[in-house]
């Protein structure tokens, strides 16, 4: 009449996961059924993470001599192993001689301690008592000359039969007597021991004990002695009892075996066997007085579950036990415990609630735990998180990542959001850039303006001024592109990015070619008989640029329609920060644009170079050689520090690039020429520049 044992190792596992008790004891008598439930409940507790502090296994022997007790190897509760503990949470298997004697030995070493003048102490009744169904909180000793010490128990969690209020019980008790035609013998035996007195005049226990009146009450007696309300214990002897009458009912029903008698009304009932009433008891199903519905599974256990009930002790050494949640056998696998934790009243001597049963403390958050080597694996030691991990609750056991999008804090027990990193127009670095790009783009756009203005003069049309005017509008490009690496990536400015400057700044380059090329050609024609003259004039500059600029266009076109770039997010370089980038889709076609670019500026100043001792009065190849000088010296250094930053840094390089490479090409070539526009008009004259020459 008791639901099956599976069910309450289920409860106690999940009581002790409830509370978080990783570090328990354990305390079994020394018999077959103990070492069962050891057998049954410790690859339950390793299978959840619990491990067993101590292991106890006790013999119950209890001797009386007059008011002392005489406890027989009581140190097998008190080893040291118990006693050095941290272990709060103490599991109890037995049968109610369990409760008995360890409040027996409780008061028994108390009292030892004070007649030798010792300080009693307290570190073992410090527990939290979880006991089984198979216990009940009853005590034989009481009366014997040393109350029970019960204060040992106060805010025990126990696992009991489920058990309801019989008001009719109640009724029962008050009206029971140890006189009179109804009363049995074993009442006036139960009587005599829990009042302390003898029923008759006549014996020597009436001597020493005094004479009982009969008219004692029962609820008088403390409640470690005897309970006015019913116990799960007694719940199912009055429900095993019910099933038997159902039983003999079912069979008196169905077969032809209550005769009535002739000549009464009285019914006669043949003798029925225990084993004729197994196949009724096997399929029993009804309701109780109480309306709990009392039926068998299959196996012939009680089909109910069981009550889970907290201890509350009282200074006059009594108790109440009061229920404070149930186990389910219906509810889903891992959930048959309810629990009203907050109901639980625990043992005095605790100040933190729900009380810690670990073998060390917790792990703070931004902590995770380490295996100490030799020790149960509830044994470990707290280790910092490694760098860009994190933990944000206690005892977890390894630290985890953050998301991409987040970082550990400096405690690094949370995750906050990534800083974004992009080049905006807000930064210092964009605002210097674009104010710089501006700035060159004015001074750009002013030398062409003076070269318009004195298109006609001897300056300007020395080298091809068509070739002059190409040259700064694709410098003023340049400059401008600059403007479309600041802000936040989207798809028009990534595709955009990369193939503008490209394609301006290899129309810049191929321009520059042209005319040191025009130059060396111009010389060469000089000589008597020369066959380059055919080849001096605007068609050869022209196609010069076109072609050189084409060849980039078809590289920039095949990028585009391939592996076209376009706005990405990067999270992982950075451990702190959201880099917004343009990715550029294929790094060969990158570099491939970046290669031609080189290529185109190797030529030009090998050429340059070449040429830079013609006479200098129409020659710009000393110039054009410095330009290209510091145009390689730039990209140069450019790719290595390109490949070694990230984010805005990487962005922010390339803009210098762009910017001061642009600038030295129109500083090299252009700040001679117009200054001597400018500054020295006198000598921008064809006889002056002859005249230089010569």
């Amino acid at each position: 009449m008791v639901p099956n044992e599976d069910l309450q190792y289920k409860g106690i596992i999940q009581l002790l996961l409830h509370f978080r008790w990783k570090w328990v004891g354990l305390i079994t008598p020394a018999n077959e059924a103990g070492e069962q439930f050891l057998k049954t409940i410790e690859p339950m507790l390793f299978k959840n993470g619990i491990c067993s502090a101590f292991t106890e296994r006790t013999e119950y022997y209890l001797q009386f001599s007059g008011k002392i007790f005489d406890i027989v190897d009581q140190s097998k509760l008190f080893s040291q192993a118990f006693i050095k503990s941290k272990a709060n949470a103490v599991v109890i298997y037995g049968e109610s001689t369990s409760i008995i004697w360890l409040t027996a030995v409780f008061t028994a070493r108390n009292m030892i301690q004070l007649i030798l003048h010792q300080s009693v102490r307290k570190e073992p009744e410090g527990k939290v008592w979880i006991t089984a169904a198979q216990i009940d909180f009853i005590s034989n000793v009481a009366r014997k000359g040393i109350d029970p010490n019960i204060q040992v128990l106060q805010g025990a969690i126990s696992i009991t039969i489920h058990s309801k209020e019989i008001q009719d019980f109640s009724d029962f008790l008050h009206s029971v007597k140890p006189s009179g035609q109804d009363a049995y013998g074993f009442i006036k035996d139960f009587w005599q021991q829990a009042f302390g007195c003898s029923l008759s005049n006549a014996t020597a226990m009436a001597a020493i004990f005094g004479t009982c009146t009969g008219e004692e009450l029962l609820e008088s007696l403390p409640a470690p002695f005897f309970e006015m309300s019913m116990t799960g214990h007694s719940y199912s002897i009055y429900n095993a009892v019910y099933a038997l009458a159902h039983a003999l009912h079912i069979r008196c029903s169905s077969e032809v075996i209550c005769k009535r008698l002739k000549g009464g009304n009285r019914l006669f009932l043949q003798n029925v066997e225990p084993w004729q009433l197994h196949s009724f008891l096997h399929r029993i199903s009804f309701n109780n007085s109480v309306g709990d519905e009392i039926t068998l599974n299959e196996h012939g256990e009680l089909a109910g579950g069981f009550d889970i009930t907290n201890l509350v002790t009282f200074p006059n050494n009594s108790y109440v036990r009061v229920k404070v949640g149930k186990l389910d056998p219906q509810a889903p696998p891992g959930k048959e415990l309810t629990l009203n934790g907050d109901g639980i009243q625990w043992h005095r001597v605790f100040t933190q609630v729900p009380p810690v049963s670990l073998c060390n403390a917790n792990c703070l958050p931004g902590y995770e735990k380490k295996k100490k080597e030799g020790k149960k694996f509830c044994c470990y030691a707290c280790d910092p998180c490694p760098h860009g991990m994190f933990s944000n609750e206690k005892e977890l056991e390894t630290c985890a990542r953050c998301p991409p999008d987040q970082y550990p804090n400096e405690e690094q027990n949370e995750c906050i959001p990534k800083k974004p990193n992009v080049l905006g127009f807000g930064e210092t670095l964009a605002i210097i850039s674009t104010f710089s790009a501006l700035l060159f783009s004015l001074i750009t756009a002013m030398v062409l303006g003076i070269f318009i203005k004195h298109r006609n003069t001897a300056i300007v049309k020395a080298n091809n001024r068509s070739l002059t005017y190409i040259l700064l509008i694709s410098l003023l490009s340049c400059f401008l592109c600059s403007l479309m690496f600041v802000g936040m990536p989207n798809k028009a400015t990534c595709p955009l990015r990369q193939t503008a400057f490209g394609i301006v700044f290899s129309v810049a380059l191929s321009s520059i070619l042209a005319k040191t090329i025009a130059v060396v050609l111009a010389f060469m024609a000089t000589k008597p008989d020369s066959t380059i003259r055919k080849w001096v004039g605007r068609k050869l500059a022209y196609s010069i640029v076109l072609s050189c600029s084409v060849i980039q266009v078809g590289i920039c076109a095949f990028w585009l329609a391939t592996s076209a770039p376009f706005p990405d997010v990067d999270m992982h370089s950075s451990s702190e920060e959201i880099i917004f980038l343009c990715n550029e889709g294929s790094v060969l076609m990158f570099y491939s644009v970046l290669g031609y670019m080189g290529f185109l500026a190797i030529i030009s100043f090998t050429v340059a170079f070449l040429a830079r001792k013609l006479p200098d009065s129409f020659n710009e190849a000393k110039f054009i050689t410095f330009s290209m000088l510091v145009f390689c010296s730039v990209w140069f250094s450019f790719i290595p520090t390109y490949l070694s930053t990230r984010g805005k840094y990487m962005v922010a390089v390339e803009i210098f690039s762009i910017l001061a490479s642009s600038a030295g090409l129109l500083g090299c070539i252009f700040s001679p020429k117009c200054y001597i526009i400018v500054v020295r008009p006198e000598l921008n004259n064809r006889e002056q520049l002859i005249r230089r020459k010569m």
